[in-house]
């Protein structure tokens, strides 16, 4: 049987991980849709190949090694099955008398990231806590409230030992993940979009670590991992408007390769720094057409890396796609990016910001467009899933009055 894309993907390079970037509890609902979707000639073999992504039965042979997921793909998952989900929030109510919204709304989400490691504690245990990882991310309405992201951190490190702690890489984030690494608590930066923002992080966890180390603190299964949101950085209307009054043309193709350059620059860094934190890709999209063919320059152009891949059902389905059609090189990640849209991207204020080290001072976090989009967006989900579980405290309480 045919390896997967996926498959041959991850063998460029030994140490490259491809998580899976959603809740685990809506896998099987997305394999049964591929599956639908396929001519009949090829459903038994994606079928196959879609379930060594992440086996069940024996999660330690997956070739998915992780998991990410956020406030947007919670909610999703919560609304994907409203009986099971249902249920638990009304447990939930019950066991906790006098309950407020908000603090079912956590109390559910916790729920959600405890389901989803569980599904892959076995591959944790499997690895000695090298794989098996699953993500909760710290309330995003919160991402400038140091002692609330403190104590959230430490509620979700304790729901199994294979979940990692997301913060946000804002100002206030770079001290979080600086004390949680020296409790030996294991991190993933998320809303991180600049060469200023992973460094600075990237020395927080260094810190961390080496304050860990100094009291003595197991930290033999610690592990850090920077997401840098890579398409969500290269999409901004910014970037085309400082162009356009600058008299720059910018064209797709600049654009992708700002973003792949902002990465390639982050991985070099880390890896010639000695950093203890491994790089994550984030925010993948297909693209561009190349000689009237279909490309994935944004997965391709990483092969070879020891990174980590996170790739939703949005972007595995073009990649199944495409197929045999993709082929990856080993050495892709150390490959330059033109030269000629460098030097466009370079002339532009936003470019700077995202590619120089020296871009963005450390109060210029929380201001990044990038940033102010994608936190809006999460604290828009995470206002969903109050609001879902208040409806369900509303009709809890209607329901105790009859």
């Amino acid at each position: 049987m045919s390896e997967s894309v996926i498959e041959r993907l991850v063998k460029t390079n030994p140490d490259m991980e491809v998580w899976w970037d959603s809740s685990p509890l809506i896998f099987e609902r997305w394999v049964t849709k591929m599956v639908n979707q396929a001519p009949v000639n090829e459903k038994n073999e994606l079928e196959a190949q879609l379930r060594r992504l992440f086996n069940s039965a024996d999660p330690a042979k997956s070739v998915c090694r992780g998991c990410t997921t956020n406030p947007p793909l919670s909610l999703e998952a919560v609304k994907a099955n409203p009986e099971f989900w249902n249920a638990r929030i009304e447990e939930l109510i019950q066991a906790n008398p006098g309950i407020t919204s908000k603090e079912l709304f956590w109390r559910t989400y916790k729920l959600v990231v405890q389901k989803g490691a569980e599904a892959f504690r076995p591959m944790y245990e499997a690895s000695n806590g090298r794989f098996g990882w699953v993500s909760g991310q710290l309330d995003p309405r919160l991402v400038t409230e140091k002692e609330a992201m403190y104590s959230q951190a430490g509620e979700l490190a304790a729901l199994q030992p294979n979940v990692m702690v997301k913060v946000p890489a804002t100002m206030e984030g770079v001290d979080v993940v600086r004390y949680l690494t020296s409790k030996g608590i294991s991190t993933n930066v998320t809303t991180c979009f600049t060469v200023s923002q992973v460094m600075a992080v990237a020395k927080a966890a260094q810190q961390g670590r080496e304050i860990a180390i100094k009291n003595g603190v197991d930290i033999s299964r610690w592990r850090a991992v920077i997401t840098l949101m890579m398409g969500r950085l290269s999409e901004r209307r910014n970037l085309i408007e400082q162009a356009e009054s600058r008299g720059i043309t910018i064209t797709d193709a600049d654009r992708k390769w700002f973003g792949i350059a902002t990465f390639k620059r982050c991985y070099q860094l880390l890896r010639d720094g000695g950093y203890p934190s491994k790089m994550l890709l984030c925010s993948v999209r297909p693209g561009p057409l190349v000689g009237g063919k279909m490309r994935f320059w944004d997965v391709e152009e990483f092969a070879g890396g020891d990174i980590v891949y996170t790739l939703p059902p949005f972007a595995l389905e073009p990649l199944f796609a495409l197929g045999d059609r993709i082929q990856f090189s080993p050495d892709a990640i150390d490959r330059p990016v033109p030269q000629s849209s460098l030097d466009k991207i370079m002339q532009i204020p936003y470019g700077i910001q995202g590619l120089d080290p020296n871009g963005l001072s450390l109060d210029q976090f929380n201001t990044h467009p990038a940033t102010l989009l994608t936190v809006s967006e999460f604290s828009k989900a995470a206002n969903g899933l109050e609001e879902y579980v208040a409806n369900r405290l509303a009709l809890s309480a209607e329901l105790t009055l009859v």
